[in-house]
């Protein structure tokens, strides 16, 4: 009779259960890896000004624990706090493996793991914090730490192409050989059902009219993301137009009121999130929405002006909906974006460059619709979870023999 192997247990640590990439690919991991592999889902607090991701993971009926000591900005005695916290959840799990993502949970987690002997240690760069975000002397003490803790880990995860360069040649984290690629992966299908349904709810709701263009950027108000260039093209664009466009700012954080100078400064009216969007104005302000589905479909182009991301969601989910986009030319935008086929990429900065761009989207509604097709196709063969889980599954195989 042939025994019942018992599945191998994995404790995976996020940063925080927030509105992006790594929640939703932890549902779908610990989802699909069962029962091969049975995981405890843990995180830290969320910023205030982030909306809760932790209905996808209640949709799905994963069990998951909140360590309120974790947080985003630095502490050193809530760090420690976090650290105990999780060394006690380790001796009470007993896991196999210990994926963290991201830098404060991959941080804290892998020296929680190391303390308590953890044989098989991965860590998942989503985004990196080694430019853009900190002078030379903060960088330079994360990229220590980042360095000496992936000596220490059995495998590091990029999620492009780009960032593993990066990780690899130009900040020197790990040698090539402990690095795996594996990009991120979602449940595409809910952004092609009921389109028109869904639109047609978004229109009523923003008072569109149909021939008007829906331009919309998605993401927390943060310097990184820079609103204000996204507003400064906005401006430009809507001087050079006949087209009526309404410019949606979907999300929400701590730099929403220097987005709202930066608007009246350039002559412009907006709408705040709390009010109707009835009045004649060029921006509307919605705060975070659940109903993304809804979002994509009532858009008519999906923005990114990032000056640092790892591989953002919003333009795989965009693409997913057949919308075109156009960013900044920024982490793994390149990996995800077909550039003058699916939408646009231009360079940090160019703001003549990207309005150029932006304007012929805008002008042209067929080009829109053909680069729509073509950014759907390409996601709906790249980016699945189904891809994700079994990337997953086979490197957890690789790595963990030793187990």
């Amino acid at each position: 009779m042939q025994k019942n192997i018992a599945p191998k247990k994995i404790l995976r640590i996020l940063n925080r259960f927030n509105v992006g990439g790594p929640t939703h690919n932890a549902n779908y991991l610990t989802k699909y890896l069962s029962p091969e592999f049975e995981t405890l889902l843990i995180a830290g607090n969320k910023l205030d000004t982030e909306s809760s991701s932790e209905y996808i993971l209640k949709n799905n009926n994963i069990k998951y624990r909140i360590i309120k000591s974790m947080n985003r900005s630095l502490n050193l005695f809530k760090d420690l706090q976090a650290l105990f916290e999780i060394i006690a959840i380790i001796k009470e799990f007993k896991p196999d493996i210990v994926h963290t993502h991201a830098s404060k949970s991959g941080a804290i987690g892998r020296t929680a793991a190391l303390l308590c002997g953890v044989k098989v240690i991965v860590h998942t760069f989503h985004g990196h914090v080694f430019h853009s975000y900190f002078g030379k002397f903060k960088t330079n003490v994360y990229l220590y730490i980042e360095q000496f803790l992936a000596t220490r880990s059995s495998a590091i995860i990029s999620i492009s192409k780009l960032q593993n360069d990066e990780l690899v040649n130009t900040f020197k984290i790990c040698k090539q050989e402990k690095m795996h690629i594996v990009k991120l992966g979602f449940d595409l299908q809910k952004f092609v059902d009921d389109d028109h349904k869904k639109r047609c709810l978004f229109r009523k709701e923003f008072n569109l009219s149909e021939q008007d263009v829906a331009i919309g950027i998605i993401g927390r108000l943060t310097l990184i993301k820079d609103h204000k260039f996204f507003v400064s093209v906005a401006s430009k664009v809507n001087a050079l137009t006949n087209k009526k466009l309404k410019f949606f700012i979907i999300g929400d954080g701590e730099e929403k009121s220097e987005i709202e100078a930066h608007i009246n400064k350039l002559g412009h009216q907006f709408i705040p999130s709390d009010d109707s969007c009835n009045k004649e104005s060029l921006f509307k302000f919605t705060s975070w929405r659940q109903d993304m589905d809804n979002i994509y479909s009532g858009l008519d182009i999906i923005s990114l002006t990032s000056k640092n991301e790892g591989t953002p969601v919003t333009l795989i989910e965009g693409q997913a909906a057949s919308r075109p986009v156009i960013s900044t030319n920024v982490g793994g935008v390149a990996d995800i974006v077909l550039n003058n086929e699916s939408g646009y990429i231009t360079e940090v900065n160019d703001l003549e460059g990207f309005t150029s761009k932006l304007l012929n989207l805008i002008e042209n509604n067929d080009l829109r619709k053909s680069m729509g097709a073509v950014g759907r196709e390409h996601v709906n063969k790249y980016f699945t979870y189904e891809r994700l889980v079994n990337d997953v599954r086979d490197l957890y195989n690789k790595i963990g023999k030793s187990i």
